[in-house]
């Protein structure tokens, strides 16, 4: 069985934290900023974790990750 080719546009967005959890940045951070609230804005900037509802599709797009 070859080996499994990684998605790159997904390795590019997510890192795997010290517990094994994937971390990602917000979305709606690029354009037309000037009607988003500064608090909103600020809030868009950290990162957070991936759902868990997702975690099995990231883990087959992922695999050495």
């Amino acid at each position: 069985m070859p080996k499994m080719k990684t998605k790159r546009a997904a390795a590019k967005r997510f890192k795997k934290t010290g517990t094994g959890q994937l971390k990602r940045h917000k979305a709606y951070k690029s354009h037309i900023l000037t009607k988003k609230t500064t608090k909103r804005k600020r809030n868009l900037r950290k990162a957070t974790m991936t759902d868990a509802s997702n975690i099995k599709n990231m883990k087959k797009i992922l695999p050495y990750l």
